[in-house]
């Protein structure tokens, strides 16, 4: 199996399992990524699979670096004669599944982990509009075909099929990927100081703007509370500025951590956790969170919507509403008790939903992978 990957510190964190599992099947796994390092290549090794590093340009809307993209993909193909190739998020579904339909691949996969940046509403910049209508075009022409297109949450699979993009046979409702349970262990919940904490890449449509905004008020009443923002710069089109990022941290309205490895320590210090994210698939962060027992404060938009049950492990906001964010993390503060009552139902929840081992199961199932 040759698995397409847009960057290669996605590999360990969110196809570790399943690389695990197929190793353990007696199957050859290689990687394909663009921007390996040393430390991610002994990642990947570690789990018992081959990394090698591709072309790819994960952001970029220059055509003539896509078809470059492609054929450095053809031509990897061409070398390893996959029995299957599974590829996720746009441009390794896009052109990873075109370049095994040029090669002739028996078994094709793709996993939609969320719609992103040009889905986000129907709305917006005559940029995102356009890319929004190339990826409909581009979509439908690489996946038509394709053995199975998997899906998070049950609104992006029906967006693809009222675009005609797959057809019912294709599309699988698979859920979150989940995490493992036996190492994302509940905690102790943390209420001195009151901690919000927000994990993401550091892009508008995540909801960084409107967190901000909460913590610059909730600051004003409530001093003592932190607010910890942890994630990289990115180069999406929807990407906040470096500057921008700094003044909030010189102001201190939040602590910036650019990325970290250990997430667990920052969740251990975490009251509850926000995702104000305008789209997902079924947000990998707030499945951690859960696992580790805390509370949530997400939007009630796709995906980020599969995660809460609305005053029982938290709570469900609309997306671009500071307001009602203020108002939900208010309660919390006023009522710490929530704190430990709601982390413990989001524990209960996790192991419900997001066991990556029954995620793995059903994805090779589909992929009829003994």
């Amino acid at each position: 199996m040759l698995i397409v990957s847009p960057f290669a510190d996605s590999v360990v964190r969110f196809r570790g399992p399943v690389i695990s599992e197929l190793v353990s099947r007696d199957w050859e796994v290689v990687v394909l990524a663009p921007d390996y390092t040393q430390k991610s290549i002994e990642q990947v090794e570690a789990l018992g699979a081959k990394p090698e590093k591709i072309n790819l340009d994960r952001v970029g809307i220059n055509p003539f670096r896509d078809l470059i993209s492609l054929v450095n993909l053809v031509r990897s193909f061409t070398r390893y004669q996959p029995d299957v190739v599974f590829s996720y998020q746009h441009k390794p579904n896009i052109y990873g599944m075109l370049a095994a339909k040029l090669v002739g691949v028996p078994a094709r996969y793709a996993l939609i982990e969320g719609l992103g940046y040009a889905f986000t509403s129907s709305e917006g910049t005559s940029k995102k509009r356009l890319v929004r209508f190339a990826l409909k075009i581009l979509y439908k022409l690489a996946l038509q075909g394709v053995d199975k297109v998997f899906f998070l949450n049950p609104d992006d699979r029906e967006e693809f099929l009222s675009m005609k993009i797959v057809g019912p046979n294709q599309a699988v409702l698979l859920g979150g990927i989940g995490v493992e349970l036996d190492k994302w262990l509940a905690t102790q919940p943390h209420v001195t100081p009151i901690t919000f904490t927000l994990v993401a890449r550091l892009l508008r449509e995540k909801g960084i703007h409107e967190y901000v905004a909460a913590a610059s008020y909730i600051k004003t009443k409530y001093p003592d509370v932190r607010f910890l923002l942890i994630g990289p710069l990115d180069s999406n089109p929807g990407s906040i500025k470096d500057g921008e990022v700094k003044a909030w941290v010189n102001d201190g309205l939040v602590e910036w951590v650019p990325w970290t490895d250990d997430i667990q320590s920052y969740l251990k210090e975490t009251s509850v956790y926000v995702l104000p994210s305008y789209r997902e698939g079924v947000p990998r962060s707030v499945q951690e969170a859960m696992a580790m027992a805390r509370p949530v404060i997400t939007t009630d938009v796709p995906g980020c919507r599969e995660t809460v049950l609305h005053g029982k492990n938290g709570y469900l906001i609309p997306p671009q509403d500071s307001k009602a964010l203020i108002r939900a993390m208010e309660i919390f503060i006023q009522n710490p008790a929530l704190i430990e009552k709601m982390g413990r139902e989001s524990r209960k929840l996790a192991e419900e939903r997001f066991d990556a081992q029954r995620f793995v199961d059903r994805l090779l199932m589909h992929m009829e992978i003994n």
